[in-house]
């Protein structure tokens, strides 16, 4: 019987001890299998610019090489998290440029907004469940094309922010995204990032023919002044294909305000765009406004690509008070091993005053390749032609790109 009892204790306690460390164990290979889920990544982008403008300040020429080092964990209960070390650097002693907010070489030669700089590109906590991803920490924002928040890509110092954003991804169809963004980190370098109490809400809505899209980014600098700039708009967007051609079209309205102690205005932006793909030439007539208020004040989009909107001379950074209007006409197409992009743009003022209407024209043209497995090749080149204001420029891009 005493031995039957004992038999009895140690089996109940064995199966005590095994509950107890049942969870510990399982912990334990979800932590490795997260670990062996991380990935570690590098790319580089060796690029030379050559800037040539019509004014007093000198050529400009940079040879700049962009190094990404990348980590990005695994999942552990829906959690993981991403961090990415990036360096920008002058390559052979060729900085002969300017980086106006950054003070490199102020006002001496125009301007190639590539400064070095060495800084935490991404780094932040996410939690994925379902349709529902979190992120906290500094992190890339890029919605609908780039036109109102985008990342820079182009620039070898990426725009990112520092933020905490939610997506839900409701169904197939339906799509929410709230951010809030405390810190813009631009493309200037660190010493040019802004503090901001900034409120980004895009909700869109798939459906057969293409996407709404609606969306409200409330954006604030904080630097203890009364300063707002609210953007409400929508667009749609999408693609219908038939035998033989493929159409595309893209519309846009958004309305603006901006207000600060001494000024308040307002304006307007529109975009409409159709093209089409025929025989692998993809072809694109559009028009976009960026209004004016009266010739006091134009719309503004301070957290876009803006390199990759209204000619890549970056002649238009800025809207101009008298607001701008662009029509432009592109081609895409393959050939000699490679991508061909061609684009042209005829400015104008929306507000025209009688000193300032036309805003001048320019061509863009590109080409991209890629070199054996890992590497990608690129050219491009941009000639403005001056109007009212601004200046004549010419711009050369050639750079090599590898990922491992």
């Amino acid at each position: 019987m005493k031995t039957q009892s004992s038999f009895f204790k140690r089996g109940l306690l064995a199966t005590v001890i095994s509950a107890a460390l049942l969870p510990a164990a399982q912990a334990a290979t979800e932590w490795h299998d997260a670990l062996s889920d991380s990935k570690a990544s590098a790319s580089f982008r060796l690029r030379y610019e050559g800037a040539n403008q019509d004014n007093a300040v000198k050529d400009a020429s940079a040879l700049t090489l962009r190094t990404l080092l990348s980590f990005e964990s695994g999942e552990y209960n829906g959690f993981s998290f991403k961090a990415d070390l990036e360096d920008v650097t002058i390559v052979m002693g060729q900085g002969d440029y300017t980086v106006g907010p950054a003070g490199y070489n102020p006002g001496e030669y125009s301007v190639i907004a590539d400064p070095e700089t060495t800084e935490l590109n991404q780094g932040y906590v996410q939690f994925k469940n379902d349709g529902l991803t979190v992120k906290a920490g500094r992190q890339i924002i890029a919605l609908d094309g780039h036109r109102f928040v985008g990342h820079v890509g182009w620039r070898q110092d990426w725009q990112t922010y520092d933020a905490v954003s939610v997506n839900y991804k409701a169904s197939d169809k339906l799509n929410a995204f709230y951010a809030y963004l405390n810190k813009r980190n631009r493309i200037f370098g660190e010493a040019a990032d802004i503090d901001s109490k900034d409120h980004l809400l895009n909700v869109s809505y798939k459906d057969d023919f293409g996407k709404l899209t609606a969306y409200a980014y409330l954006l604030e600098v904080d630097n203890n002044t009364d300063n707002s700039l609210d953007t409400y708009g929508v667009s749609y967007s999408g693609a219908y294909k038939t035998d033989s051609v493929k159409w595309l079209y893209n519309a846009e309205f958004a309305t603006q305000s901006s207000e600060t102690a001494a000024t308040d205005y307002s304006a307007t932006y529109a975009m409409l765009e159709a093209g089409a793909v025929v025989s692998g030439v993809t072809a694109k007539l559009g028009y976009e406004l960026l209004g004016s208020d009266d010739g006091m004040y134009g719309f503004a989009t301070p957290l876009a690509t803006l390199h990759k909107f209204n000619g890549w001379s970056d002649q238009w950074l800025g809207t101009p008070a008298q607001g701008l209007q662009d029509v432009y006409v592109s081609a895409a197409t393959k050939f000699a091993g490679g991508k061909w992009l061609f684009v042209y743009h005829d400015f104008s003022a929306d507000e025209a005053s009688s000193t300032v209407d036309d805003l001048g024209s320019e061509i863009n043209i590109q080409y991209t390749t890629k070199i054996a497995e890992k590497f990608s090749f690129g050219a491009k080149y941009a000639n403005y032609s001056a109007g009212d204001i601004k200046v004549d420029t010419d711009k050369l891009w050639v750079w090599i790109a590898t990922k491992f």
